[in-house]
């Protein structure tokens, strides 16, 4: 198996609701409206929104209470940016978890929780590497 990833699928309770949140901080998809899954192009791989039980169940695991142990993270070119993100989040409808800040790993971030409960870190990280494209490298 290569070292990558191809798609993250975030499960929901509410697609109308998830939807209309990643679209309030302007990703854009080509699904219609009554679609079952929704696909967003995130750079060279995909993030997809689906029903949270119809994902369970197609995944084979128990849809248990509490958070499952992911963060998600968007990685920009500037402490600026972070807070431009983290308000942008917030005026979608975003809980802000963590509020912008210098980190004691030497970069700054904040956290924002998708309404379906899915944390997202926005940070910038002056040790890795950010191209033009959005990708980061280590180092």
């Amino acid at each position: 198996m290569e070292q990558r990833l191809s798609l993250i699928t975030l499960g929901g309770r509410d697609l109308a609701r998830a939807r209309a949140f990643y679209e309030g901080i302007g990703w854009r998809t080509n699904a219609e409206p009554g679609d079952d899954v929704v696909f967003f192009q995130a750079g060279g791989m995909i993030v997809a929104l689906w029903d949270r039980s119809r994902l369970a169940e197609d995944s084979g695991v128990e849809d248990g209470p509490g958070w499952g142990g992911v963060t998600l993270a968007y990685n920009v070119s500037s402490p600026a940016e972070v807070d431009a993100v983290i308000e942008e989040a917030r005026a979608a409808g975003a809980r802000i978890a963590r509020e912008p800040a210098e980190t004691f790993w030497g970069g700054y971030s904040g956290v924002f929780v998708d309404p379906d409960g899915h944390p997202w870190e926005v940070a910038h990280n002056p040790h890795w590497t950010l191209r033009d494209d959005g990708s980061v490298a280590l180092g």
